[in-house]
């Protein structure tokens, strides 16, 4: 399974009530054997311009791990949800994930011995 990161539009009258919104894209994930590694939310921001007349959405970000199939499936459903402005379905550079990785790890190693030098 290859790695992936998913931003999600969706509709600022959601604001008060994501739950469904959010379980029908969780829902679609889960249909294609996918498994989401991590979620966030960003918060309602204001757009760079205006999308269906909104000029505001709630932004919601997720890290993926999915098939070959999916992203394709993910991508034609994604394009029909009303709930949804707009998404963007990146690949992500496993390089730069195994690098990140190891900075952070020896970052942490760094502070744990200057910890116990104090």
């Amino acid at each position: 399974m290859k790695q992936y990161e998913l931003t999600v539009l969706i509709h600022p009258d959601l604001e008060m009530n994501l739950t469904p919104a959010l379980d029908k894209i969780t829902k679609l994930i889960e249909s294609v054997d996918g498994k989401i590694v991590k979620e966030t939310n960003e918060g309602k921001k204001r757009l760079a311009y205006s999308i269906k007349n909104n000029d505001y959405a709630v932004y919601y970000y997720y890290e993926l791990e999915l098939p070959a199939q999916a992203p394709a499936k993910i991508s034609s459903t994604l394009n029909i949800t009303d709930e949804v402005l707009r998404y963007l379905l990146a690949a992500t550079d496993e390089r730069k994930a195994k690098y990140e990785a190891r900075r952070k790890s020896a970052g942490d190693k760094e502070e744990a011995e200057e910890a116990t030098e104090e």
